[in-house]
């Protein structure tokens, strides 16, 4: 999966935003039926699909990411050093 990192914290990007500009960046490499996988929001300690990490308490790992992993993920984007991921199919 490549993974492409933003330094966006002098925007003061919400998550919707942050999403907004993620899926964009999606749609430009992979067109408009890129899939977004799953997320995760650092702050409110939040992912997508909810409960993946559930199995990945204490690994390296964290499960929104071997979730996408396992499932073919082509893009990873994330804001502000791990402050938002969004990875992409």
């Amino acid at each position: 999966m490549k993974t492409l990192h933003l330094d966006t914290s002098e925007l003061g990007l919400d998550f919707n935003a942050a999403l907004a500009l993620a899926k964009a960046i999606g749609e430009q490499q992979f067109g408009e039926d890129t899939m977004l996988l799953s997320w995760y929001d650092r702050e409110r300690d939040y992912e997508s699909p909810r409960g993946v990490s559930e199995c990945h308490e204490g690994c390296a790992t964290k499960g929104f990411w071997d979730y996408a992993q396992n499932r073919g993920a082509r893009l990873a984007v994330t804001f502000d050093v791990g402050r938002f991921t969004f990875c992409f199919l």
